[in-house]
């Protein structure tokens, strides 16, 4: 059997002395693996994370790993090689689709989105710029599991104004007056992803820390959690990388 679809690389590791096992994020067969023989690389250069790629598979049957074909469409890691934290954001990206999806299911929206990030970040060269971004990716991610985030309206008043924290129980907003009793124990909620809060320029970089903060711990405690598994090592790093960055900008990265 054969068919082609448009993928994004996730990973490449060798197989044996001559070939290579390449996953893809692919927009119709979902996270899918396949041999590549000889040097690894396909039509077009070496492939490496977050490439996207024309994809051909082969195989005698279906459940068989069988073989790609691939040729280079666009390659965003070669656009941000001087930026430690785009370089993280990818990996990171890269890392989480491959340890949470399972094989073979089909996640189109999710393949839409990740397009649509890596292109972004290949274009935005500040952290502030594609930092909300990725935040937001990382939501679809949880919600596309079946865990997001609930922050239409407060969880204890139901209001839907003066929302800036969420609890880390049940993934639902609070508004400022209910959380006031209770903000040591709840996770800050960035600004821009309250619709109408807005914050100031000098705050960006605290609000993209608060994000992966929030989004971070749901991952960990809630999809991670549940597929007995730990968060990749790549998402760890690029928290590491982005408050090292706050750091050197005078931002203070809290948690």
């Amino acid at each position: 059997m054969e068919w082609q679809d448009e993928g994004v690389i996730l990973s490449v590791r060798h197989h044996g002395e001559n070939a290579r096992i390449a996953t893809l994020l692919t927009r119709a067969y979902g996270r899918h693996a396949g041999l590549l023989r000889g040097s690894g690389t396909g039509k077009g250069g070496a492939l490496q994370p977050g490439q996207t790629v024309r994809a051909t598979w082969r195989a005698r049957l279906s459940e068989h790993l069988g073989h790609w074909q691939l040729e280079s469409l666009a390659h965003p890691a070669a656009l941000i090689l001087d930026d430690p934290a785009r370089l993280a954001a990818l990996s990171s990206v890269c890392a989480l689709i491959d340890a949470a999806l399972p094989e073979r299911e089909p996640h189109p929206a999710l393949f839409a989105a990740t397009k649509v990030l890596l292109t972004h970040m290949a274009e935005l060269d500040e952290p502030e710029n594609w930092g909300a971004l990725y935040v937001r990716w990382e939501m679809g991610l949880l919600a596309e599991m079946g865990y997001g985030l609930d922050l239409e309206a407060c969880a204890a008043t139901g209001a839907v104004t003066g929302l800036t924290h969420v609890s880390p129980r049940t993934g639902r907003a609070v508004s400022a007056a209910a959380a006031e009793p209770y903000r040591d124990r709840l996770l800050a909620l960035p600004g821009f992803l309250v619709p109408g809060r807005g914050q100031a320029a000098n705050d960006l970089m605290a609000e993209m820390l608060a994000g992966l903060a929030l989004t971070g711990h749901f991952l960990e405690n809630r999809l991670f959690a549940q597929l007995h598994a730990p968060v990749p090592a790549a998402r760890t790093r690029l928290l590491e990388v982005v408050r090292r960055t706050g750091t050197t900008s005078g931002v203070e990265s809290g948690s």
